[in-house]
């Protein structure tokens, strides 16, 4: 009976195949009808701007500038709450100190922290780095999943149950909750990964974190057994959670958060939302993306430094004929940038360095190439309306394999940064926006009289 059951609920029977069939067949929609409805898919136009849908303090994702009255791409620039990314990644490098917990207070609270405000913000994430009572065990521990993305997710919504004011939008209450989950997120990533592992019959080590250490430095201290890592892993991990840790209103994951928190919901369902969207490939998966397709290229090629051998290879990606057969060349391209994408570039600094440390020279190298080789090849292969250049997910992928992080934290690494600009931005839309957000679609089915059973 049990193995009836679950045929009945995970089997794609003919039955079903039929019926995806028709499902498919009757919600197809010419793509003509986009153009002359003049609809702008995916709320961007035909140039690839975004459709304006909100106004923002948060941070700013800037690629071109005015010219004789007319805007052109430049060198790509991000700024947090009007301060440029560069010159704060400079300015804590400089300093010597983790920059996430400096970078959490300026989009959370609009301004860059004194050195107590900053004391006082560091104790209190430090603080709120527990989970309730019998959590791990009742909750994280039962049922792992194999994806980190769901059982993260999962574990948010949980938290729900064991809030008294779960409820409760107001900016007090709806910022001590944010607090809580930026503070807690590394502990349901972490716990997680090792649930999964035990589950699957490996040893179990859970360790607490230790208030006296950064986000980055808890992190790679619970996820390893003997819990070492260098100062300079500590520094670039702190480095990819400053630099991932929000892109303008508009990436999917932050307008998915505006527009869930519109609708008046609680904070725990709104993160749950975010974190559905960041899981996609498209989003924040594509770091995993990234790495499998180097995998595959580094399996096909008899000699990495073969320029010729590259080129074939990412010829037969753009030709759907290598990797996942998708026509992509994951980790090239952005929305936005068309020039640079100043998170790839500040990242890239501190690749080579830690490719020196880990004696990974010769796969940067391949990266390198494929940096170069790219854009050229899919400007030959492609119509372009802007510029191709390597997004920040190409090398962060690189990065994360280097700090021997395992795949399935990668993108939970994303979003334990996002979380923060995710937090920022739900704060704004309930300060300032009282509307729920409805854009319109156009119907074009056909208006049909109701046809009785026996008739049909």
């Amino acid at each position: 009976m049990a193995k009836d059951i679950e045929n009945i609920l995970f089997d794609i029977t003919p039955e079903i195949e039929a019926l995806a069939r028709e499902c498919e067949q009757n919600n197809a929609i010419e793509k003509e009808l986009y153009t002359k409805y003049e609809v702008k898919r995916g709320l961007r136009d035909l140039n690839g701007k975004g459709v304006l849908a909100g106004l923002t303090n948060v941070s700013d994702v800037c690629a071109t500038k005015i010219v004789n009255g007319e805007s052109v791409p430049c060198e790509g620039n991000l700024y947090y709450r009007g301060y440029n990314i560069k010159d704060l990644v400079k300015g804590f490098l400089a300093a010597k100190h983790p920059g996430f917990e400096e970078t959490a207070y300026l989009l959370l609270f609009g301004e860059l922290p004194t050195k107590d405000q900053l004391q006082d913000f560091q104790r209190m994430l430090a603080e709120r780095r527990t989970l309730p009572p019998n959590f791990v065990r009742d909750i994280i521990m039962k049922a792992p999943s194999r994806d980190m993305m769901n059982s993260i997710t999962r574990s948010i919504l949980q938290l729900y149950s064991y809030d008294d004011k779960a409820d409760d939008t107001t900016i007090p209450n709806v910022l001590r909750q944010c607090l809580n989950l930026i503070s807690q997120f590394p502990m349901l990533m972490v716990y997680g990964y090792h649930a999964y592992n035990y589950r699957m019959g490996e040893d179990l080590y859970i360790y607490a974190p230790k208030p006296e250490l950064s986000a980055a430095e808890n992190i790679l201290m619970m996820l390893r057994e003997d819990r070492k890592y260098t100062k300079l892993e500590a520094k670039i991990l702190d480095m990819a959670l400053v630099l991932h840790m929000d892109h303008g209103g508009g990436n999917n994951s932050t307008f998915t958060t505006h527009v869930v928190t519109s609708s008046g919901t609680d904070t725990y369902s709104t993160m749950a939302a975010a974190m559905a969207s960041l899981k996609g490939p498209k989003h924040g998966g594509a770091n995993v993306k990234v790495t499998q397709m180097f995998d595959d290229m580094k399996a096909h090629l008899t000699d990495w430094e073969d320029e010729d051998q590259i080129r074939a290879y990412l010829e037969a990606l753009l030709d759907k004929k290598a990797f996942d057969k998708k026509g992509l060349i994951y980790g090239m391209g952005h929305a936005v940038y068309s020039i640079s994408d100043p998170r790839a570039d500040i990242f890239k600094r501190f690749v080579k360095q830690l490719a020196r440390e880990k004696h990974h020279e010769k796969e940067y190298a391949l990266y390198e190439k494929v940096e170069h080789m790219a854009p050229e090849i899919i400007g030959e292969k492609r119509r372009m309306y802007k510029g191709v250049n390597a997004n920040v997910d190409f090398y962060s992928g690189l990065v994360y394999s280097m700090l021997d992080l395992p795949p399935a934290l990668y993108t939970p690494i994303f979003a334990a940064a996002r979380i923060v600009g995710w937090s920022a931005h739900r704060l704004e839309e309930l300060k300032n926006v009282d509307k729920i957000i409805r854009p319109a679609y156009k119907a074009l089915a056909p208006h049909r009289e109701y046809i009785n059973l026996d008739d049909r």
